[in-house]
């Protein structure tokens, strides 16, 4: 079964937002052994969103069309695809009720335009919408299949995942099925990870390696077509093992929505153990991604931004003398960051990060210069000094990505 995804909103053709519904909607339909050939972009153009339709139908068996179906005059996604089918658009009882239960709630006024979210096409499925009020549609022709999907993906995602994907696997089932898996790594470049693996690369055919850059780490999605669950998934793990004995050293886990922070924060829980933190120059950023992630509070009960001398001396306690003496961009000053801070907050690890993020230098010391220590309950402290590139985001962020590595290689090296 071809598939298309057409991507409809004039933001998406200015850049203001980024069309990150294609590529879930693309792993999706790999899952369910649906193949997508084509994806479009059309801005809020009735004119041009028809002849994207008219094209999909020419080539593709399943037409996805996502966003649009808002109560706002550039909503025109329904309206549009109504009138190609020459179908009606009706309400829909339930997604009604829930829209003047919103309003009820909110006490704001709902205006006529805001009905447009509770309707469907005349003889399609309507699709509730869980996070949101735009109901979705499935509707079927003898050639083809339209779903209506809306644009936010705090919408799509779970409508399509509780909502579609049953429908999907119920009208088109497949003999052949994809199934992927997501290795995740940390401290390796993808060409370098390319060039250790370059033997399996080049002589893949079934199951497929597939590299991926995201920022300061690489994903390699391991991807088999099968007939069969079992044998494929033994086809993926005998792949892993594989790639593993070459880079495994790098490797820190699974999952397409996975991340280093989120390891750690589960192998503390799993350890029993917590954790705070001293920040300077990422002012907090590595306290909040702990703090993104569910059940953070078990393991971390709270930590320190210190950005100057002084707060880093009134609010731990550090030695006045030694921070003139050795700087605030030192071995000596981010240890002492590490170890008061635990002390203070009677973790039994503490992490510290100080450095110069820039672009001005500080202390005579270049942008990117970075220190990280850690200090463990039983007295053992480690520092590094590490030298990152880039501007002042991607500095901070390497030094959260790199500090969490530390403590997973702790944490795991206790076991």
């Amino acid at each position: 079964m071809k598939s298309e995804i057409i991507a409809v909103g004039t933001e998406l053709l200015l850049g203001q937002i980024v069309n990150t519904n294609a590529a879930f909607l693309s792993e999706q339909l790999a899952g369910l052994g649906i193949d997508v050939y084509y994806q479009t972009v059309v801005g809020d153009n009735p004119i041009r969103l028809q002849k994207s339709i008219q094209l999909a139908e020419t080539r593709s068996d399943l037409i996805i069309l996502c966003g649009g179906l808002g109560p706002t005059k550039d909503d025109l996604t329904k309206e549009v695809i109504a009138r190609h089918l020459r179908k009606a658009l009706i309400q829909n009882t339930e997604g009604y009720k829930k829209l003047l239960a919103f309003f009820e709630t909110t006490k704001r006024k709902m205006t006529e335009n805001n009905l447009q979210q509770s309707q469907i096409i005349e003889g399609g499925i309507a699709l509730p919408n869980r996070t949101g009020l735009a109901l979705g549609t499935f509707y079927q022709t003898d050639y083809h299949t339209y779903l209506l999907l809306p644009g936010p993906p705090n919408e799509l995602q779970p409508m399509f995942t509780e909502q579609v994907r049953p429908l999907l696997k119920e009208k088109f089932s497949s003999e052949e099925k994809i199934i992927s898996k997501v290795l995740r790594f940390y401290g390796i470049g993808e060409s370098q990870l390319v060039t250790e693996l370059k033997e399996l690369i080049e002589t893949q055919i079934n199951p497929t390696i597939a590299p991926y850059a995201k920022t300061n780490e690489v994903t390699l999605r391991l991807t088999v077509k099968t007939k069969e669950a079992h044998a494929g998934n033994q086809a993926l793990l005998a792949l892993e093992e594989k790639v593993l004995a070459k880079v495994g050293e790098y490797f820190y886990g699974y999952g397409e929505d996975n991340s280093l922070v989120k390891v750690v924060v589960e192998l503390l829980k799993e350890k029993k153990k917590t954790i705070t933190a001293a920040e300077s120059l990422t002012a907090g950023a590595f306290q909040a991604a702990l703090g993104d992630i569910p059940g953070a509070s078990m393991v971390f009960p709270g930590g320190f931004i210190t950005y100057s001398l002084e707060t880093k001396a009134d609010f731990l306690n550090i030695d006045r003398g030694l921070l003139k003496k050795h700087g605030t961009v030192s071995k000596e000053c981010a240890k002492q960051m590490a170890v008061h801070s635990r002390i203070l907050a009677d973790t039994d690890y503490g992490i510290a990060f100080t450095g110069v993020a820039g672009p001005e230098t500080l202390e005579n010391q270049p942008a990117g210069t970075v220190w990280i220590a850690i200090a463990s309950r039983n007295g053992e402290i480690f520092s590094q000094k590490y030298q990152f590139t880039g501007e002042r985001f991607a500095i901070r962020h390497h030094a959260i990505m790199q500090g969490c590595d530390l403590i997973r290689k702790q944490l795991l090296r206790k076991r």
